[in-house]
């Protein structure tokens, strides 16, 4: 079954990913609510939604047929699956993962998204410019996620209103959520060191 889902995979983004360099990605996209209106309002810009769950794609699209947006692609696959068959060549400038589940019982962390070893992968595919925006309702992942951001090798946490949050519009889980806390993250930045001086 697994490998009958990478082949249908394989498929459908064979012709999506002739010729992209850059992407905007949603890992966890539900309805489609935030990309469908990044992708309007940044037109220029390749846009790639991921969601597990069949009938959010379905809706999704349905977004995005209303708009007539032809930057905006929206997939049904699990980021593990989607990750095994992104070209490498393709960096990827914005991912937004947005409320993702939580899974707030201690013996479920290990199906969290947000780990060591997701944010090892994701390196893979990032420059020096990207930018991972990751907004929560439930507090105990986003101390999670920034400590497992802080203490990674290849990812830093940007000070909170050090950069302006990229874009806003209010998804269906947003709109539930009582409140929620946001951060973004750079891939970390190669430090130099200074040039030594000989003593005369």
């Amino acid at each position: 079954m697994a490998a009958a889902r990478l082949q249908e995979l394989a498929e459908t983004t064979q012709n999506l990913f002739l010729g992209m360099e850059t992407c905007v990605l949603e890992i966890g996209c539900g309805h489609g609510h935030l990309l469908t209106a990044y992708a309007a309002a940044h037109p220029e810009k390749t846009c790639i939604g991921i969601d597990i769950i069949a009938d959010r794609i379905t809706r999704a699209n349905r977004k995005k047929n209303r708009a007539r947006l032809a930057n905006v692609h929206f997939i049904n696959t699990s980021a593990e699956n989607f990750f095994a068959l992104f070209p490498s060549q393709i960096s990827v400038s914005e991912l937004f993962i947005f409320f993702p589940d939580p899974w707030p019982k201690r013996r479920h962390h290990k199906n969290r998204l947000m780990q060591a070893e997701f944010l090892s992968k994701l390196s893979r595919w990032v420059t020096s410019s990207s930018r991972l925006y990751f907004r929560t309702d439930f507090t105990p992942y986003y101390d999670d996620t920034k400590a497992a951001l802080s203490g990674h090798a290849n990812w830093d946490v940007i000070p909170e209103g050090a950069e302006p949050w990229p874009f806003e519009h209010e998804t269906v889980f947003q709109a539930r959520a009582p409140s929620y806390q946001s951060l973004i993250a750079r891939p970390k930045q190669p430090t130099t060191t200074p040039p030594t001086t000989r003593a005369q």
